[in-house]
């Protein structure tokens, strides 16, 4: 059942287009993954759909009834309630119902009721109710997801007011799953949350019984939950079915396709106009020229495949090799005022490696990095560098940046024998160009911040990368980057994450910290998944190619079979054509001769003759130019 379409919306601000083509519909069980690179309109639509901000043109049609959710920045909790009162409140209608049913059972309970059949009756109707509404079971689904967002037992009855920022923004998110919209919008909802929050949302929303609309940049989590990708890109929208990383192989071949499609176009255009102009002026190919010409005309110009923006582009390189030996940690424990947080932590890392590092929040994985870079003393242990180990770090708070600087100046004031040109053109590999060098680091998107300092990091040429959650602040595009140029690095990469997929992609080792030390599992994010679960992970579903190669194989067989058929027929049209030109020569030439010049009768044979080859020339030209252009079509669907 369809509980939303959204046809053609157009948002504007100002005389800025954010988008015009926007088109999706959401099912009664559609889960939606809403992607697209920062600042295209991604959360702009959610507001939209929620009926928060106002569009332009385009038209939204809501089944009747049918109620959306979408968590805004106020996070409408009220502070003064306790934390399960607060979650109750959604369920206010059920305990009405309940004292209903108390009443009711006291009447029932009575010898000198009267009319006893129908209170009976009425009875029965509203537990029906109350037990179709899960009446029995809702303090059990607020315990289970209060439990999943991380708030245990002992602080249920903790004020809101006494929350941090985030603590209030994960009850938030919980208040509005237990509320059960039909059409829940979610909004990057597994920011600041750790692994393990994340892995129970996932298996909560699998099983959600309304909609979905998410938008994230968590590719990992996008696989696990959606089912359908709608992208925001050139102001316009385009649906996928599947989930990320089906989204991710499709693409790429639509892109190979439209290049393909339009340098086609573009060398048939040049071919065509080269043609006309060779043609149009001889007089047994006019009409072909003609004909050419109005194809050209008619034909719809196909645009430069792109996107709204430019795409990060880097690499990181070194400036010599590190020894095979990088870095050994010895029965660390890390913590702050012998306050210890987790030990002992053992660590060999070789040449070359990619570690992750993994474990809950505020277990010390950052105080680690840390640690290993001096920054803050170990409390117990030692680390130590091997020979000729260049380290760069990469902090997640993103304060390796002078607030008082602007962002050309950020980095030339660190080379400042290099050209402004040079300085200029490496941080257009990041996105800075223009004007943009110009801005204040201090007034820099947190999205921004993160591309400045890892053009820092890349003009550096260390051979060790310490990084704390890199992914942190990137869209999907620079993350994907990101990715790529980590595993092109020819150095060593010790990495703290919370991203899955970074963990899957670029991992060959995880260290998992927690308060009894570390445990090294030699494998992806999905490999220590399958190690310390019951089950392991699901793979993909395997689509038979069998068949599919099969019917593929057929219709190539039957497109050539037509291709083959259809060239022979131009073929010989060009023979008759040409063999009727030949007549048309001599006969003008019979009708030039002196003893025809006499014969009006002879003469009048002979244009008889000329007249009817004309008519069947036209005739040939006519199919010609028909299968010409058929098969012109045909060769273009063919590639």
């Amino acid at each position: 059942m369809i509980l939303l379409q959204a046809q053609s919306i157009t948002k504007n601000f100002g005389t800025k287009k954010l988008f015009s083509n926007v088109s999706f519909e959401v099912q009664d069980n559609s889960r939606i993954g809403l992607v697209g690179r920062n600042g295209v309109g991604k959360s702009t639509l959610l507001k939209i759909i929620s009926n928060q901000e106002s569009y332009n043109d385009g038209n939204i049609a809501l089944k009747k009834d049918t109620n959306i959710g979408y968590l805004a920045q106020d996070s409408g909790l009220n502070s003064e309630n306790k934390i399960f009162n607060e979650m109750e409140q959604v369920f206010a209608y059920l305990k009405e119902q309940e004292k209903k049913m108390h009443a009711l059972e006291e009447k029932l309970a009575n010898p000198d009721t009267k009319d006893y059949d129908s209170i009976l009756k009425q009875y029965d109707q509203l537990q029906n109710t109350f037990r179709q509404e899960n009446g029995y079971g809702y303090q059990s689904e607020i315990r289970s997801v209060l439990k999943g967002f991380g708030f245990d037992e002992d602080v249920w009855g903790a004020q809101i007011s006494t929350l941090s920022g985030g603590e209030r923004s994960r009850l938030a998110m919980a208040k509005m799953l237990l509320e059960h919209h039909d059409i829940l919008l979610l909004d990057e909802p597994t920011n600041h949350l750790d692994i393990t929050t994340v892995e129970w949302l996932e298996g909560y929303l699998k099983n959600y019984r309304g909609a979905l609309v998410i938008v994230s940049h968590d590719q990992y989590f996008l696989d696990k939950v959606v089912t359908e990708i709608v992208e925001i890109n050139q102001h316009s929208s385009t649906h996928y079915s599947g989930n990320y990383t089906f989204y991710l192989q499709e693409k790429k071949k639509n892109q190979e396709v439209a290049w393909k499609h339009y340098e086609e176009q573009q060398a048939e255009i040049k071919k065509t106009e080269e043609y006309i102009q060779k043609n149009i002026v001889r007089a047994s190919t006019t009409k072909m020229a003609q004909s050419r010409r109005k194809k050209l005309e008619a034909m719809d110009v196909l645009d430069r495949p792109g996107s709204d923006q430019g795409s990060v582009h880097f690499s990181f390189d070194i400036d010599k090799e590190s020894g095979n030996d990088v870095l050994l940690v010895k029965d660390a424990a890390i913590g702050y005022d012998d306050e210890i947080m987790s030990e002992p932590i053992n660590l060999d890392v070789k040449k070359g490696e990619r570690v992750g590092i993994i474990g809950p929040n505020g277990i010390g994985k950052s105080t680690f990095l840390k640690s290993i870079l001096g920054k803050i003393p170990m409390i117990k242990g030692t680390s130590q560098f091997g020979a000729n180990v260049q380290v760069g770090y990469y902090d997640q708070n993103l304060k390796n940046l002078d607030p008082k600087k602007d962002v050309l100046h950020e980095i030339w004031d660190l080379y400042p024998r290099l050209d402004e040109q040079v300085i200029r053109n490496k941080l257009g590999a990041f996105l800075f160009s223009g004007d943009d060098v110009l801005k204040p680091v201090a007034g820099l998107s947190g999205g921004e911040k993160a591309r400045l300092t890892l053009t820092k990091l890349s003009m550096e040429n260390d051979n060790l990368l310490l990084m704390d959650e890199p992914t942190n602040h990137l869209d999907i595009d620079s993350k994907e980057v990101l990715e790529d140029a980590l595993k092109e690095f020819a150095g060593t990469v010790l990495f703290v994450s919370h991203d899955r997929y970074l963990l899957n992609t670029l991992a060959d080792r995880i260290v998992d910290i927690g308060t009894s030390g570390s445990k090294i599992y030699l494998g992806d994010y999905d490999y220590y998944l399958e190690k310390t679960t019951d089950t392991p992970v699901a793979e993909a579903e395997n689509v038979s190619t069998t068949s599919v190669k099969k019917v593929e194989y057929q219709q190539s067989k039957e497109q050539q079979k037509q291709e083959r058929k259809l060239r022979r027929q131009v073929e010989e049209l060009e023979s008759q054509m040409a063999e009727l030109e030949s007549k048309n020569t001599a006969i003008q030439k019979e009708m030039t001769k002196d003893e025809n010049l006499t014969s009006y009768s002879k003469l009048g044979d002979l244009q008889k003759e000329l007249d009817e080859n004309k008519v069947q020339q036209d005739k040939l030209e006519e199919d010609w130019t028909e299968k010409s252009l058929e098969l012109e079509d045909f060769d273009n669907q063919e590639k």
